[in-house]
């Protein structure tokens, strides 16, 4: 299939509504050949939706949506067999094998486990000692390694997944974003969705996206180089009354907590250390620490929120 644009994936004022619920909201974005591009945001964002209208699984209800220069709904055959989908809930089949889910799909495709075993054999090997367990009794991350390699069976272009990291351990989450990177350097195309704000940074491109629209969309540097305010991490002895003790300050604009720190940003984009220190002193807390700090994807997430 020819793509007669520079694009790969071409989403254009894509809308889709369920009943009265509207998940995807005049979404538009494009994907070049060979990228690795990522939508990024919470349960609920619409990454799910946009993802099945691009597998051609959904109908939107308006906008235009291009793979390879092909229409999803008239096309919707040519684009089925160029592409590799690995949707967010494990949807193999249970009762089958490894080798067995493994064979089956390579079958639908017309095609052999043996004729693109090089595609797969990086990620299949760490799985194949257990070719003969059922599917079903997988842990998440081989779990994972396998629905890769089904989806990977029949060397598509192009690679769908959707939050394929949820649920899974730290250590399976490293090691898949290492398989994506591998298969990036052999030309594929891959588009994955994530609530992780940290695997933002692990791809090309992102799209920030909240409520069924995309906030921003550039690479992870660029957005986070947009944030363009000072940023400060503080923490002290009682982290639940810190929080409301800063947000009832004049200079105080936001206040987000992560992890064991807040984040916070001034209103006059500065602010005197000292004074902040005794005035928290005052408030009765002590083991006070206030560093400047640089902004990550998920602050330039929650501003973006802010004022969008």
């Amino acid at each position: 299939m020819q793509n007669q644009s520079n694009y790969i994936v071409e989403v254009k004022d894509l809308k889709k509504s369920y009943e009265k619920v509207e998940a995807v909201k005049g979404v538009s974005f494009n994907v070049s050949k060979g990228e690795l591009f990522g939508l990024i945001g919470p349960d609920g964002a619409g990454k799910t939706s946009i993802f099945r209208i691009l597998t051609t699984l959904l109908f939107p209800t308006s906008g235009k949506v291009k793979l390879f220069d092909s229409d999803i709904i008239k096309d919707y055959k040519k684009i089925r067999n160029n592409i590799g989908y690995m949707p967010q809930k494990f949807s193999l089949y249970q009762d089958l094998s490894v080798e067995e889910n493994l064979m089956f799909f390579a079958r639908i495709f017309g095609t052999t486990i043996e004729e693109n075993y090089d595609l797969i054999k990086d990620i299949y090997i760490q799985i194949e000692p257990f070719k003969d367990r059922l599917a079903g009794k997988l842990s998440g991350g081989m779990k994972q390694k396998l629905a890769l390699s089904c989806a990977l069976i029949h060397s598509p272009d192009i690679l769908i997944l959707d939050e394929p990291t949820t649920g899974v351990d730290a250590v399976s989450r490293k090691e898949f974003w290492e398989m994506l990177i591998r298969l990036k350097e052999k030309g594929i195309t891959i588009l994955v969705s994530t609530p992780y704000m940290d695997e933002a940074n692990l791809c090309d491109r992102v799209a920030l996206i909240q409520n069924g629209k995309i906030m921003s969309i550039d690479t992870p540097e660029k957005v986070i180089g947009n944030f363009g305010r000072k940023l400060w991490a503080v923490k002290s002895n009682n982290i639940y009354q810190l929080i409301n003790d800063l947000k009832g300050l004049d200079f105080i604009d936001t206040v987000f907590p992560f992890g064991e720190y807040l984040h916070i940003t001034a209103t006059e984009n500065d602010i005197d250390i000292k004074e902040m220190k005794s005035l928290l002193n005052e408030k009765k807390h002590s083991e006070i620490e206030i560093q400047e700090i640089e902004a990550n994807i998920e602050d330039c997430f929650m501003n973006l929120m802010r004022v969008n």
